[in-house]
């Protein structure tokens, strides 16, 4: 005994377990909505008939659409080439052109096209509820201020119409394309196609009044900037032709005769010096051929082809690089003393001075041709200076000139450049070309834009099945109490003893069966029929079998005990305990064990009240002495099963009585009398009597209420209660409803299958 309650102790407190981390189980997902199915369903429905709702009360609006292309390619005929168009230059156009729709300067134009300042369908269209009442209020509001002449109530309608206008105008860009969509929204759908076409049809004729008016504008500045132009341009050209003729700047063909002059001295200058370098490379090239000697100079020297002498000097230089190489060949085979190769050598030198005589004559001819370029560059060089010199003061002169010359020039420039804007500007004038055109005229539509009957019952239905998801879910973190036997294992570690199902109220004594002619002092009582003797009247029903597992368990864990004191608590009143100790008593009276049934609630005594024939004392009177305690047993003529009531009388400590030597005398001889004493003891949370108890019981049985004992509350008192939590022989789930126990089962569950057990149960307990 003392093994299991350290077992018990230590599972049940294991605070600090660590917990299996796992994912979203999708059948647990899928057992939760179903189980709050019904409340997601009442969303559903409540939503889409607020939809419906929506629907009756909102008018429709019909929106026709018009597509305008912007083409620059329109005005072809009035440039010459069009202008690049680069993406950022598009797009900030494209945003002006949409800018220039939604313009509160082209919505009064389309008022006033249309005369929609004194169209009523416009100005008061049918409204929602919200938008009436507005619109109501501001009515009556304006009553109480200054009043207005005819002037002023058609400016205050054409500003309302343009203001409703804007506000019912779409205009945006299709994409990347250079084509706008303009669509309006009206109530009307004839109204709507007709307001739209004249909307394409005022964005029209805007650019073209605004081209004609920009190139009008243009055109006055230009005729007065071409005349000042015009006089400036000639007074500068009178004023270079004086500055030359006083200065004597006579020019040929467009420049002075001195420069002319100078020019050429300079580019002959450069030509000589350009032919005086090359005449010193080669003189340089040779000159040092020559003195490396005559064997390197004839084996290095290469000679121009333009030189006289070219030919016959490189046929030498080929006789003698043959000789050289057949030389070689000699003396590798025969020796240098051969005759052969004597005889080769002594040519071989022949040729050689030749060849170098040739070289330094070919030396010669060019340091001569380098002399002679040297003087001409050096002459050249000396005239340039001289006519420097002669046109310095000409160049003074010619500086100014030159300034003159060029304002002249660029204010000659400046007035053609005017001139052909002036004509440009004139030609664009005359030509009535916008760069638009409508590429999709507006229809009037043949069904309303909004609200989409579809769009808003779809929304409906998905917005009411969020908020009953959501509720559900808050409903489903919200559950805190006991459903299931896997929530007594996860939240108790104790062993779950099984399910009783809801039974009817509690029948009054002698409901069933008559009345008890016996005269009371025969000490029988009689039992109410419905709740408290199921397990007799319906031995084969699931309420008798979950019974029958409860003494099951009751016998395997005290096995060594020849009589077993067994207590029923639970943690809040009204959770069945009475019922279930009373039934539990029954059953194993019924099976042939002796039984005693003792009501230790003696503050709610539940168990006494049920009873006929209990007015001669109890359980107090007993344990204070009056009579010995068998005096006061009463006898159930069905089963056989002896029970003590509480008392007729109230006792205010009665947590001193079950814990005191009267009622431990009294367990001790029932323990020689009975196999079973069953004792109903107070609730755990608000009385401390089942604690003072615990030390004469050797089990507890734990009764919480399905669906309305929190988890928390139960698991904090056998936490505090722990002598009573280590005697606990299990946990028993009373008041259950059956058809909704499937709805909390986890995955496979056994409560999944609650159904098919109800072959095997043969009575039917109501």
């Amino acid at each position: 005994m003392h093994q299991r309650s350290q077992q018990l102790d230590s599972h049940l407190f294991r605070d600090d377990e660590p917990r299996e981390e796992r994912f979203i189980d999708l059948e647990v997902l899928a057992a939760a909505i179903w189980r709050r199915a019904w409340l997601i369903a009442l969303f559903a429905a409540l939503g889409v008939a607020l939809g419906v709702a929506y629907l009756l009360v909102t008018p429709p609006v019909y929106t026709a659409a018009t597509r305008i292309l912007i083409d620059e390619n329109l005005a072809k005929f009035t440039q010459e080439e069009p202008p690049v168009s680069s993406n950022m230059r598009i797009d900030s156009m494209m945003s002006s052109e949409v800018e220039i729709l939604k313009s509160a300067q082209l919505a009064r134009t389309v008022v006033l096209a249309e005369d929609l300042h004194n169209n009523e369908v416009f100005l008061n269209p049918p409204k929602a509820p919200v938008a009436w009442l507005k619109s109501q209020a501001r009515a009556m509001l304006s009553l109480f201020g200054p009043s207005k002449s005819d002037r002023q109530t058609e400016e205050a309608d054409i500003g309302k119409a343009t203001a409703l206008l804007q506000q019912g105008v779409s205009a945006e860009r299709v994409g990347r394309s250079l084509v706008i969509q303009v669509s309006f929204r009206a109530s009307d759908p004839a109204l709507a196609g007709a307001i739209t076409r004249a909307y394409a049809d005022a964005y029209l004729a805007d650019q073209l009044e605004a081209n004609f008016d920009a190139t009008q504008r243009a055109m006055t500045w230009l005729q007065g900037r071409l005349d000042e132009l015009r006089q400036s341009s000639q007074t500068a050209a009178l004023e270079v032709e004086q500055y030359r003729a006083e200065h004597g700047l006579t020019a040929s063909s467009g420049e002075l005769i001195s420069e002319q002059q100078l020019s050429d001295l300079n580019s002959q200058l450069i030509l000589a010096r350009a032919e005086t370098a090359n005449a010193r490379a080669r003189y340089e090239q040779f000159k040092s051929i020559i003195d490396s000697g005559a064997e390197n100079a004839v084996r290095s020297a290469t000679i121009p082809p333009d030189q006289p002498n070219s030919t016959l000097i490189n046929e030498m230089k080929s006789r003698y690089l043959t000789i050289s190489n057949r030389l070689q060949d000699v003396e590798a085979q025969f020796g240098e003393d051969h005759p052969q190769a004597v005889n080769l050598r002594r040519e071989q030198g022949e040729l050689e001075q030749q060849l170098f005589r040739e070289l330094e004559q070919l030396t010669e001819t060019y340091r001569n041709e380098y002399s002679v370029a040297l003087a001409r560059e050096e002459s050249l060089s000396g005239n340039v200076g001289t006519m420097s010199d002669e046109s310095s003061e000409t160049g003074k002169a010619l500086v100014k000139l030159r300034e003159l010359e060029q304002r002249a020039t660029t204010l000659a420039n400046l007035y053609q450049t005017y001139l052909a804007r002036y004509e440009e500007a004139s030609q664009q004038r005359s030509l009535p070309i916008a760069k638009a055109r409508v590429i999709s005229q507006a229809e009037d539509p043949v069904g309303p834009s909004s609200p989409s009957r579809t769009v808003v019952l779809a929304l409906s239905l998905v917005l009411g099945l969020f908020a009953g998801g959501g509720t559900a879910a808050f409903q489903e973190f919200r559950e805190r109490f006991f459903r299931t036997g896997e929530d007594v294992r996860d939240a108790l570690g104790l062993k779950f003893l099984g399910y009783l199902p809801l039974l009817g109220k509690t029948g009054r004594a002698g409901a069933k069966g008559g009345r008890n002619d016996k005269p009371q002092n025969e000490k029988t009582v009689t039992v109410s029929p419905n709740i408290l003797r199921v397990t007799k009247d319906a031995p084969g029903s699931s309420f008798a079998e979950t019974m029958r597992n409860t003494r099951h368990s009751a016998d395997l864990l005290l096995h060594g005990n020849s009589s077993k004191v067994i207590g029923f608590v639970s943690v809040l009143p009204d959770e069945g305990k009475t019922t279930v100790a009373t039934n539990f008593a029954c059953l194993t009276a019924a099976s042939g064990a002796k039984t005693l049934l003792i009501d230790g609630d003696l503050r709610g005594r539940g168990l006494s009240r049920s009873l006929s024939g209990t007015s001669g004392g109890g359980l107090v009177e007993a344990i204070a002495g009056d009579k010995h305690w068998p005096n006061y047993v009463r006898i159930d003529r069905a089963t056989q099963m002896a029970i003590l009531p509480a008392s007729g009388r109230h006792f205010a400590h009665t947590s001193e009585l079950l814990s005191g030597p009267g009622m431990q005398k009294l367990i001790d001889e029932a323990r020689r009398m009975f196999s079973y004493i069953v004792i109903d003891l107070p609730p755990l949370g608000p009385v401390i009597d089942a604690k003072a108890f615990e030390p004469m019981a050797d089990g507890f049985v734990i009764v919480t209420e399905w669906g309305a004992t929190p988890r928390a509350l139960l698991r904090s008192t056998l936490q505090s209660e722990r002598r009573i939590a280590a005697k606990a022989i299990g946990v028993i789930l009373n008041k259950a409803d059956m058809k909704k126990l499937a709805r909390y089962a986890t995955p496979g569950g056994a409560e999944s299958y609650v159904g098919r057990y109800g072959a095997y149960y043969g009575d039917r307990v109501e």
